[in-house]
């Protein structure tokens, strides 16, 4: 039993990478570059309104250009893509983000698609999806991107290591377990993805290394579907009631079970969702960098 194990902070954590960013956004407002996102907001999921704020707010807290456009439950998919089509012209943007999940008379796919990948700041353009799968990364998701900021600053290097998985979404599961193991430093894992095809998958996660959760199943990991000194990365945020029926906020892992077991372990909240923020913070300033490197024309979009 671990009765120190190490709180794996986003909060802290994000900080440090925003301190380390000040330099870049100074070089860029000398150019007169503000960096700049504009995300695309549609209906009223309070889940999706509160993330939003919550990027709005870290942009404007780092003197960043942040713009949110907002659209009715019944938008149409030709009207989205117009809008698309605006932006990825607009040379004052330099990152687009479609806030999910979208109406489902909506094609995400398609949405995403109509996406200029060199301004595709989530990552989840099949170009640069599939920059990722080649090992060459262009814009990597920010979930999976800040979790390996975690590997990096705590000096947890995965080589040799046994990472699991679980979740297989294009957003974090795939992504990260394709950054996992990769030939570079604080990757080169075996990597094992599970999800809900798997059978038994604590017969997996009690054999691992490195947990990495990303199901959406509140408290769905504990002490004894681990190994002791596991490391436990929890992607999850759940909304349930506590005992009292006050609503609160839990991760796929459940934390009191898993503390004295684990070497580390991300929180719930301020864990992953800091470094998601400051991953797209990171990388729309990657954006107006490359802006201001290069005149693109890429594949039909023109900017």
């Amino acid at each position: 039993m671990n009765q120190n194990p190490k709180i794996l902070s986003g909060t802290e954590l994000s900080s440090v990478v925003f301190s380390k960013l000040s330099n870049r956004i100074v070089n860029l407002k000398n150019k007169s570059i503000t960096p700049t996102l504009a995300v695309v907001l549609v209906g009223e999921n309070p889940a999706s309104k509160v993330y939003v704020r919550n990027k709005t707010k870290r942009f404007k807290d780092l003197s960043l250009e942040s713009k949110t456009i907002r659209f009715d439950q019944d938008v149409s998919e030709a009207e989205l893509i117009n809008k698309i089509s605006e932006l990825n012209s607009d040379v004052n943007i330099h990152g687009i983000l479609v806030q999910l999940p979208l109406p489902d008379h909506i094609d995400s796919e398609k949405i995403l698609l109509s996406i200029n990948p060199i301004k595709d700041v989530d990552g989840f353009h099949p170009y640069n999806l599939g920059h990722l799968a080649a090992g060459v990364p262009t814009f990597i998701p920010c979930t999976p991107k800040g979790i390996m900021r975690f590997f990096e600053h705590y000096d947890y290097e995965l080589k040799g290591k046994h990472v699991v998985v679980v979740g297989r979404s294009n957003i974090v599961g795939r992504p990260i377990s394709i950054l996992t193991s990769l030939k570079k430093k604080y990757s080169d894992a075996t990597t094992t993805i599970c999800h809900s095809g798997s059978k038994d998958i604590y017969n997996f996660t009690k054999v691992a290394d490195i947990v990495i959760l990303a199901i959406g199943s509140p408290n769905f990991l504990k002490s004894e579907h681990i190994k002791d000194g596991a490391i436990v990365i929890d992607v999850g945020i759940n909304r349930i009631n506590d005992s009292n029926g006050k609503p609160i906020l839990v991760g796929d892992a459940d934390f009191d079970s898993l503390k004295h077991k684990v070497e580390a372990i991300t929180p719930v909240p301020g864990g992953v969702g800091p470094m998601t923020i400051a991953m797209l913070v990171e990388n729309t300033i990657e954006a107006a960098e490359r802006f201001d490197n290069f005149c693109f024309v890429f594949i039909g979009y023109v900017l």
